[in-house]
């Protein structure tokens, strides 16, 4: 018996349980900050640096440092993110019975999510390690800085701000895509 509105009646194939794979989530974030900390420190050992405290006034300018930080950031994100993004979409439960625009949804939004958990990890482990160590330095720095060396400080500070935000960028979207990557691969038989 068709309804008003022309619409014919379809049996529900959704399930009452949460479509978010937290598992699947946990395992690929934890993979991104094994692989973000593997980039931290294999950065400055062939010297690149992604952070502003690796810079040296005397020897590099900021645009030096801009480059050779944001290129490693951006790296690092793409690494990171997408191997974090492509084991949560490989490892989420296989849903059967429902639409393939569904399933590709789901899978790219438990990529972004695996890559917004490892960034927080990160986030956090950095300004743990930053909070140590930077107060030190910036007490014993502060006395006899020029305003030649502060204005390369902000430039600095600025470029680290921009590229930062950028390979983030770049970093959530690898993260969904290869969550979709992945579920593609997890479904393929």
């Amino acid at each position: 018996m068709a309804t008003k509105t022309g619409r014919v009646a379809e049996a529900s194939v959704e399930s009452s349980a949460s479509a978010v794979d937290w598992g699947a989530i946990v395992g690929g974030g934890l993979a991104a900050v094994g692989i973000s900390i593997i980039m931290f420190t294999l950065g400055p050992a062939i010297g690149l640096s992604a952070a502003p405290y690796g810079f040296n006034f005397a020897a590099d300018t900021p645009t030096t440092f801009a480059i050779g930080a944001g290129i490693w950031m951006i790296v690092t994100q793409w690494l990171a993110s997408g191997l974090g993004g492509y084991l949560t979409g490989r490892m989420r439960t296989k849903w059967v019975g429902i639409r393939t625009d569904e399933v590709f949804f789901r899978d790219t939004a438990h990529g972004f999510l695996a890559w917004a958990l490892g960034t927080v990890l990160v986030a956090a482990l950095v300004a743990l390690s930053s909070a140590a160590g930077g107060a030190a330095a910036v007490t014993a720095g502060a006395e006899g800085v020029s305003t030649e060396a502060a204005e390369q400080a902000r430039q600095a500070a600025m470029s680290f701000g921009f590229f930062t935000s950028l390979s983030l960028l770049i970093g959530a979207f690898i993260g969904a895509v290869a969550g979709a990557i992945g579920g593609y691969h997890r479904d393929a038989d």
